[in-house]
């Protein structure tokens, strides 16, 4: 079974998508939401991503309701900066933080939270040093940057995906 329906949740899912972005369940889209679901099930496998395991969902559900409501409050920060042109000495810069956090998914579910964020952005991430470096629209304080990522993501990351 596995050899013809690689990732079966996946598949599932994708093809759900497809129906609802379609809003039809007439036979001819049901059949090619399978074929396109199965082929790109069929197409990851031969990738060969890393293995990886979530845990803990009630967690994701936490983590998920801390990132959109650090996303509402950096939307209004950043309207207040742009509202407010040349008020506060503003200064952008970049920050090099160190991470624990190894697991694949992990970092890429950390650079979606932090590029999804207004005013920062995931620049470069250094493997052998387990860094990260961000770009930050309004860094008053590193220390109070490195603090956020870490205690507020890192660490529910963790819990998620090692």
């Amino acid at each position: 079974m596995s050899k013809w329906l690689p990732y079966p949740m996946m598949t599932a899912t994708l093809l759900g998508v497809w129906l609802l972005l379609n809003e039809s369940v007439a036979p001819g889209t049901i059949i090619l939401g399978a074929v396109l679901s199965v082929a790109t099930a069929a197409t990851l496998k031969t990738l060969d991503l890393p293995a990886g395991r979530f845990r803990r969902p009630w967690a994701a559900v936490s983590l998920l309701g801390l990132v959109l409501e650090d996303i509402v409050r950096s939307n209004i920060a950043v309207a207040w900066i742009i509202l407010r042109p040349g008020k506060g000495g503003r200064v952008s810069g970049f920050v090099r933080i160190p991470l624990e956090l190894r697991a694949p998914y992990g970092l890429a579910t950390l650079a979606c939270i932090v590029t999804a964020t207004p005013g920062t952005v995931w620049v470069a991430y250094d493997r052998r040093r387990n860094t990260i470096l961000l770009h930050i629209l309004d860094l008053v304080d590193e220390q109070v940057w490195i603090d956020t990522i870490k205690g507020r993501y890192e660490t529910r990351l963790m819990e998620l995906f090692e």
